[in-house]
């Protein structure tokens, strides 16, 4: 598995090249500000060539852009229209201009798109290159979970900020709203196929729910409902199209207090906003015919940090995957490098965070292999921490302050810097607590627990400055703390101009 065009590779434990299971093409590599090369990643099954309906978009921040510039950088070169090189080799091509076969793309190949959360970075280019569909060919499914699906029908298309181009609502019916069901659909699959669903022609997902900072809502002061459940997208003067009523899916809008009723300053009954866990997602890609995968991530924070910890169970379903070497590769966020102050992530990670919970994940595969559970895991009666008087803090990871904003009892686990000595991972009192995971415990391994993983770090944050680029620095301090930490896997940036396998 390379971090570039080469079509061959190695798997962990296994000296012999394979064929990879999937392509990769990272039309969007950034998290803004330059609206041109924001989230957009592009996966394909090799085993399907080029197929109609072969690829899923995930996310859309950039889409059709991105491909018209890797088509003009890469002009076929036969006369049937064949790309004989770049990440679209072997893709026929039916029209003469990279625009006229980029939009064939969208209309044929792109089987579906996935959209991890509805920040704008992710869905723009959804909304701009939409109107290029042809309503012949059926509308275009857009996959995500319900709440993000809500933001996208409520916030978007709403025939407000854009014409409503989906089949819902009396819509021009280009695009149809596929619900996932977070943490996997047990109606499909059996075994460790339980759970996926049809991504396109030979792929199968599964979305597991992250968090990605937090976000006020506010609640009626008696029924405890959200105000805008009962809002209009817009008001009902005549010159104005006709109001629709804003859609309430299983987690309102955009944010996720339903799953967490107590978090944050405000509670029920109370005038003042609640802070919620802003819902984000993880995509488990599956190849239909090696059963290979790999893990997309939407954007993310820390769980040492967030209000609503999620990471772990991602990293619980992915552990048992690298033990058995059919997960490969993930692609995850690190906006920014460790200069940064944790007041200051907005809901994302930076190396020191990343390598953190990559211990994590570390310590699960340890526990995989030796067939056990950490003795590191206890119950605990209440949700109260004890810290080691010997505990370290990062520099930039400021210890919490553990005193409740109100006088009612908190029902969640206080926010935990990882290098404290515990881990919060439950929501409640008697919730499961680990400490951190000691890389002494694998350092000397024969294998080291994530030997083979390729991390490919996504949405970083531009500075737009003369100085170097910032994914250079957050690149070299990751792969420092890797190699103190004993990980054993690889970060690479990806190449907008070139294909990933793996």
């Amino acid at each position: 598995m390379s971090r570039s065009s080469s079509s061959r590779g190695k798997r962990a434990g296994n000296s012999e090249p394979v064929e990879p299971s999937f392509q990769i093409i990272v039309l969007g590599p950034t998290g803004g500000p330059r609206e041109d090369s924001v989230t957009g990643i592009l996966v394909r099954s090799t085993s399907l060539k080029w197929s109609p309906g072969s690829v899923i978009a995930v996310d859309a921040g950039t889409l059709l852009a991105g491909v018209i510039r890797l088509l003009k950088l890469h002009p076929p070169q036969t006369k049937n229209g064949v790309m004989n090189k770049g990440p679209f080799k072997g893709l026929e091509l039916p029209h003469k201009t990279a625009e006229a076969n980029a939009a064939y793309f969208f209309r044929e190949i792109i089987g579906a798109v996935f959209i991890t959360h509805p920040h704008l970075d992710h869905i723009s280019g959804l909304a701009i290159n939409t109107p290029i569909l042809e309503a012949g060919n059926g509308p275009k499914p857009v996959a995500a979970l319900p709440s993000v699906l809500s933001a996208i029908k409520n916030h978007l298309f709403n025939d407000v900020i854009w014409p409503n181009l989906s089949d819902e609502d009396g819509g021009a019916g280009l695009l149809t709203y596929q619900r996932l069901v977070e943490g996997g659909n047990p109606r499909f699959g059996s075994g460790d196929r339980r759970g996926y669903v049809q991504a396109c022609n030979g792929l199968l997902a599964k979305c597991l729910s992250v968090s990605h900072g937090k976000c006020k809502q506010r609640y009626h002061p008696e029924s405890g409902v959200h105000h805008r459940a009962a809002s209009t997208a817009f008001a009902t003067e005549p010159w104005m199209l006709p109001p629709r009523q804003l859609s309430v899916e299983h987690t309102e809008g955009f944010c996720s207090p339903v799953r967490s009723p107590h978090l944050g300053l405000g509670v029920p009954g109370h005038s003042q906003p609640m802070m919620a866990a802003v819902e984000s997602s993880a995509f488990f890609l599956r190849d239909n015919s090696t059963g290979d995968e790999i893990i997309v991530f939407g954007d993310v924070e820390p769980d040492s940090v967030s209000l609503e910890p999620r990471n772990w169970r991602v990293w619980e379903a992915a552990a048992p995957k690298i033990a058995a070497g059919s997960l490969h590769a993930f692609f995850i966020e690190c906006s920014y490098s460790d200069g940064i102050d944790d007041a200051y992530l907005y809901g994302h990670l930076c190396p020191r965070h990343l390598i953190a919970e990559l211990k994590i994940l570390a310590d699960k595969v340890m526990n995989v292999r030796e067939g056990t559970q950490s003795d590191r895991k206890r119950k605990l009666g209440s949700a109260s921490f004890s810290e080691p008087a010997s505990a370290e803090v990062s520099p930039r990871s400021k210890r919490p302050n553990r005193k409740s904003a109100t006088s009612e009892p908190r029902s969640h686990p206080p926010s935990v810097d990882y290098s404290g000595g515990h881990v919060p991972l439950g929501e409640s009192a008697g919730m499961e607590v680990f400490e951190a995971p000691d890389p002494s415990r694998w350092a000397h391994s024969d294998c080291l627990p994530l030997t083979g993983l390729s991390i490919y770090i996504i949405h970083i944050k531009e500075t737009l400055t003369d100085g170097p680029p910032p994914g250079e620095r957050i690149l070299r301090e990751l792969r420092e703390h890797s190699v103190a930490a004993s990980l054993g896997c690889q970060f690479f940036l990806p190449n907008p101009e070139e294909g990933i396998w793996a």
